[in-house]
This record gives structure tokens, sequence and C-alpha cells, in this order.
């Protein structure tokens, strides 16, 4: 299969809506595109288990290189794994998703849908490179258009959003550039290809000061504690569809650059930071816990629970386990499709309403049903319930922080666990105070989800049912990858 479609589809679709001027036919073409993306990530997804079925051992599949600076290093080095491939599928449910839920949207059709594609474009294109340059370059592509989304077509303080997401992600891509530059300039063989460095020595003193650089960079992108404050106030900010993106979508870029070059790259750097990274994972768990139980406004409830969750990723790579490391990439999934819909459901909500206020909602579940009734899923899966992807995701990186026998990774998966608890009591009082009880007075004649709702919510869904009830397909695809990050590292018992 060749990779490049994945980033074609994308830039074609962007090059069509730009070149139309029938803003009404504008979201079709976006639908379309998406659907194609869709369509094409399943594609990926049996080509790969065929593939690896038929006896294919090789790390990277489809791989497809073109020299694009040879003296400098740099080429077009395209090619997925497992972790990759989960991915893609995360990026293509997210896309037709949040095309979906913003068919109403009127300001400037034709340049939001375009945005939205253009996040695609840098998304897919950021799971497939395996050059740090090229991947630098598409990490890069999905900051512009979330400024522009906040910036343009958000709510409340939303310049204000705009720079401080902004600036705090450009603070983070400096980070990754400047460890990128270390690892680069490091050995004797000038090269930003993945698989060629995975190859190399990186010696001690490098990994020493590149390893903190490059996980803390990407940690930016992923929420990482204390850099996680542009997570709320973009999220409130953000349409809806940028909500989904910027938390379904971009937070997972981050956790990926943290597994896929900051700890594959330099093993020994992720050794000795590794307590350090526990130790942050586990207060962003805590505190996202405990800041989402003061909070009153719904997306901003999702936001600091993000917090909260992405911190399981960050924990499940920094305890250094086959297991954790499988939990981590799960966990990303999970919360990509269900932050996703828990932004969907909250628009949809607050178009009806115009309010996002809890106290201010109740007895919605009278004039919305399938809605509430979404709402109540999404709350489910986001507090762990067995059945839904939050439970399998959350459960396997608490049984590989569990194998480490020492005293600091039980305390802190102990304390990582206890923030289900929190979870429970935010969530249960949100959803029954928004759906039970009498209804609010002037809400008598709100209406139910409309058919391009209601396919966006049942797509994500049934992601979100597919990991819960039947986990091995995404395990048995995520988990050779991880055993290959494995081999580098090796952890005294």
């Amino acid at each position: 299969m060749n990779l490049s479609l994945l980033i074609l589809l994308p830039l074609l679709t962007a090059i069509i809506i730009l070149l139309m001027r029938n803003a009404a036919q504008v979201k079709w073409v976006a639908l379309a595109g998406a659907a194609l993306q869709f369509v094409l990530a399943f594609v990926l997804l049996f080509t790969f288990r065929e593939q690896r079925a038929d006896g294919n051992t090789a790390q990277m599949l489809f791989e497809t290189t073109y020299n694009w600076f040879p003296s400098w290093g740099i080429s077009f080095h395209l090619g997925v794994d497992g972790i990759s491939v989960a991915m893609i599928l995360l990026t293509a449910f997210v896309v037709i998703a949040g095309v979906l839920v913003s068919w109403n949207v009127t300001k400037m059709t034709k340049e939001f849908f375009f945005l939205l594609i253009l996040l695609s474009l840098g998304a897919y294109g950021f799971f497939i490179s395996l050059d740090l340059f090229i991947l630098f370059f598409f990490l890069e592509i999905a900051v512009i258009p979330k400024y522009l989304l906040i910036g343009i077509w958000g709510s409340g303080k939303k310049e204000y959003s705009a720079n401080k997401l902004a600036l705090m992600l450009m603070g983070g891509s400096a980070l990754v550039l400047v460890g990128m530059l270390g690892i680069y300039f490091s050995g004797a063989e000038r090269s930003f290809d993945l698989m060629k460095l995975s190859q190399l020595n990186i010696s001690y003193q490098t990994q020493m000061i590149c390893f903190p650089l490059l996980f803390v960079g990407f940690g930016v992108f992923t929420a990482l504690f204390p850099f996680h404050t542009w997570v709320p106030d973009g999220h409130s900010s953000a349409p809806t569809a940028g909500s989904m993106f910027l938390a379904g979508i971009s937070m997972k870029l981050g956790g990926y650059g943290c597994l896929r070059v900051a700890t594959y790259l330099m093993p020994e750097g992720a050794q000795e930071y590794a307590t350090i990274i526990i130790v942050l994972s586990v207060i962003a768990i805590l505190y996202g816990a405990f800041a989402t139980m003061m909070q009153k406004d719904l997306k901003y409830i999702n936001a600091y629970s993000s917090v909260s969750h992405c911190g399981f990723v960050l924990l499940g790579i920094g305890m250094l386990t086959k297991t954790s490391m499988t939990g981590a990439v799960m966990q990303m999934v999970s919360h990509g499709l269900m932050t996703a819909l828990f932004f969907a459901v909250i628009g949809m909500i607050y178009e009806r309403t115009h309010t996002r206020q809890v106290s201010e909602m109740g007895g919605l579940l009278k004039r919305m049903p399938f809605i509430i009734s979404i709402l109540f899923i999404v709350g489910l899966c986001s507090l762990g319930l067995p059945g839904l992807s939050g439970f399998v995701a959350e459960m396997t990186v608490f049984v590989g922080s569990w194998e480490h026998p020492d005293t600091f990774s039980r305390v802190a998966t102990i304390l990582a666990c206890l923030s289900i608890v929190v979870t429970a009591v935010y969530i249960l009082r949100a959803v029954t105070k928004t759906a039970m009880g009498p209804l609010t007075t002037g809400f008598e004649n709100l209406s139910d989800a409309t058919w391009n709702e209601k396919l966006a919510a049942l797509i994500l869904v049934a992601g979100i049912i597919a990991i819960g009830i039947a986990p091995f397909w995404l395990n048995d695809l995520i988990r050779p990858g991880a055993e290959i990050i494995m081999q580098k590292i090796s952890i005294p018992k």
C-alpha cells in the first residue's frame, strides 16, 4: 500500500475546497474526503494485518523513501507499524465525526472546512513519518489551523486562548527542534532518519541532554504537568470540531512523539528520567481529577479531565514495561475517541440550550433522549466502566505499572488508581444534573439530534464499544511495536 495516499487525499480535498465558490457544497466535499480517509484507514488496517499474518516480520511495513536533501540527511521516509496504524485509525474516526458535527457552520464555511482537513493532513503525515525533520514539519502543520480555528470561530476569550495555545505549543516545538538537532549533530553520521538513528549508540551524555528536551517538548502537546495550562483555555474557547480535533488528535501527537522519538531513540535517558516522568504523570492525573470537580462548565469539565486522562498515557510510557506502553497507546486511542465524542455532545447541548453551565440545566433527557443517552455512554466510558474502551486502556496501564515490584512504582500506581473514584464523582454529578430532574424552564421546545449529529456520535460510539468489548485486536496490533521499544530498554529488577 502506498502511504503517500494518506497525505495526498486530504491535500487534494483541501485544494478542492479552496477552489470552490459554492459554500453549500463545501461541506459535502469535506465529508466525501473524510469518508475516503476513513475507508483508506481501514484498508491500511486490513492490509497491515494480512502482511503480518503472511509472516512479514519487518519492523515497519509499506516503507517508502525519497531523498529530499541528501547532503543534510533529510529524506521523505514513510512507514508504519501497529502503533502508527492505531493512531491513523483514531485520526480517521475523529475527522469524519468532526466534519459531520460542523455541518451547520455558516461563518466562512470554506475556510473552516479547509482548516479541518489541513489538520488531518498534519496528523496523518506525523504518524507515518520515519524522518525526524519531516515528522517535525507535519507537527507544525497541525499547529497553525488550531490557532485560526480558535481565534476566528471560537467563543469566550478566544483571542487570549488562541495566543496562549500557539505560544505554548510553539515553545514545545522549539524544545523538540533543539533536541532533534542535538541528536543530529552528536553522531558521526548526520541523519534525521528514525530507523538509522535507532541503530546507533547515542552517547549517554547526549541522551541526558536531548531526552528531556524531546520528552518535555512533545509533552507540552499532551498536557504534561506543569505545561498543561493551555488545555482548559484552548478547549473551552474552540469551536466544537476544533475541540474534538484538539483533544482527540492533537494531544496524541505529543504522546506518540514521547514514545516513538524520545523513548525509542534514547532508552538510557528514558531510564534515568523515568522517576521524574512518573511523578509528573501522577500529579497530572490527580490534579486534573480534583480540578475537574471544581468546574461548572461542561467544556471545562472535559478539558481538565483530559489533563487527568492524558496523565495515564505518560504514566504508561514512564513505567517502561511492555504492558504499560501498550496501555499508553490504547489510552491514546480510547481517550481520543471518548473526548471527541464528549466535546461533540457538549456542542450539541450548547447549540440548543445556549449554555454550558451545569447549574443552568436539568431534565434534558425528556427533550433530547438521543443526545443525553450518548452523554451517559461517554461519561461512563470516562469513569472506566467495563465494556467500554476507557476501562480496557486504563486497566492495561495499571497492570503494566504494577509489574514493577519496587515500592515507589506500586505507590504511584495506587495513587493513579484513586483518581477513578474522583472521576466517578464529577462525571456522575455532571451527567445526572444535566439529564435528570425537572426540565429547566425555557427548554420545553428543544429538539433532539439531527441526522449528521447522530451519525457522528454513532461512529465514535462504535469505536469505543469495539475496543471495550473486543480489545484484543487493538492489543495485538500495538504490542509488537511496544516489544521492539522494550528490546532497547533493560531495567534492572
